[in-house]
């Protein structure tokens, strides 16, 4: 894909490769996903890069780079497991929510530290009764008399809300009448009194973690609105524009390690006196995996640079997120029978690529979400 890079892109995707590969290892991703560790260590070594103000202005202490930049960087963050890319792309969507929404307070408050690594963000969206449906969100948040804000309600599948210092942005409903307009952000840390923080023992996201968190009655500053009250519904839509641009950078970055490593393997195992390789249904196989992560890449590519360039892009987002997705979890699968009965054991980590494949068809909005924002743009008239 070198050719569709300029060469300070290229150099800048191979930058970020070479320090997957010698300074944060597979072995460290997958000893993170067997013990269920969040990556702290590599949160730190990613943020001691300065790579965690990639998008941020350079006013602001970033480095001004555009979302073109940070999708290369999802590609090659992803390549040992997509939950490994999650611990640094989650966080750095809702910093660039504050960076866009937040008040002056705010951006003093939260903007330097985050870059500098000392704190985390996580975006908190679903409910028991929230999921595709994001506006049907019941978490109820009301001012009192002192004007802070009085929080009770129930929110599930928080990435990463369980890490120490993390900051969640939650979707909380503050008109009650009101089903879209109704909705704001509210800032709030997870070592708030009153807010319990579940993590669940999930398929994927192992080490980045997917929590539920329960609030009763809990008491959060007035000023810790992002925006304005009734802008919640807008900050997210725009948020998760920018979330399925990288994180189908990610996918990609993951199928193409899953496919490497099963063309490697049939290379290198000898059955019937020949490797693998030289069996044509194999080679085929593995020829389709290809091709589809190679359609996948040219898909985010096309995504991001209209993204960067500022063009709607709301249809092409969602291709490349649906289709980054899926060939994922099929060169996973196609992975799995390979490695044959090898592709179960965790150092393999075949399993773990197919473990998380089958989340990235549903976290970010499903696949089914995506056909159903694609078929919108394809009505006549």
């Amino acid at each position: 894909m070198a050719d569709f890079l300029s060469e300070s892109q290229q150099l800048w995707l191979d930058t970020v490769n070479r320090f997957m590969d010698h300074e944060i290892t597979v072995e460290y991703v997958r000893r993170c996903d067997t013990n269920r560790d969040y990556p702290y260590e590599a949160y730190e070594k990613i943020a001691n890069q300065g790579w965690l103000g990639l998008l941020f202005k350079e006013e602001d202490g970033g480095a001004g780079g555009d979302i073109f930049d940070y999708t290369l960087m999802a590609e090659a963050l992803g390549k040992f497991g997509f939950d490994f890319a999650a611990a640094v792309l989650v966080p750095t969507f809702t910093a660039m929510n504050i960076s866009k929404y937040g008040s002056a307070a705010q951006k003093k408050k939260y903007i330097q530290p985050f870059i500098e690594g000392k704190i985390r963000f996580s975006v908190s969206i679903s409910e028991p009764d929230a999921g595709s449906d994001a506006s049907n969100t019941k978490t109820r948040a009301r001012r009192d008399a002192s004007g802070d804000w009085i929080v009770s309600g129930q929110k599930l599948w928080c990435s990463g809300a369980a890490a120490r210092d993390t900051v969640i942005a939650m979707l909380v409903r503050t008109d009650p009448d009101n089903k879209h307009g109704g909705l704001s952000i509210l800032l709030i840390p997870n070592d708030t009194p009153g807010l319990v923080i579940n993590k669940l023992p999930t398929l994927s996201r192992h080490a980045t973690g997917t929590t539920e968190i329960f609030l009763d009655n809990v008491r959060v500053p007035g000023d810790a609105i992002l925006g304005e009250e009734g802008q919640g519904w807008k900050i997210i839509t725009e948020h998760l524009e920018l979330e399925r641009c990288s994180v189908a950078g990610g996918y990609v970055g993951n199928a193409q390690t899953a496919v490497s490593t099963a063309v490697r393997y049939a290379h290198e195992r000898i059955q019937f006196g020949k490797p693998l390789w030289d069996f044509q249904v194999l080679k085929h196989m593995l020829a389709d995996c290809q091709t589809q992560v190679d359609a996948a890449r040219l898909l985010v590519y096309r995504a991001a640079q209209m993204a960067s360039q500022g063009l709607p892009c709301s249809r092409e987002v969602s291709m490349a997120k649906l289709y980054g997705s899926e060939t994922l979890k099929q060169c996973a699968l196609t992975g799995m029978q390979v490695l044959g009965g090898y592709a179960n054991l965790p150092e393999a980590d075949m399993e773990r690529y197919l473990r998380e494949s089958i989340q990235s068809t549903i976290g970010g909005g499903t696949s089914q979400i995506q056909k159903t924002i694609i078929a919108k743009s394809m009505r006549l008239g």
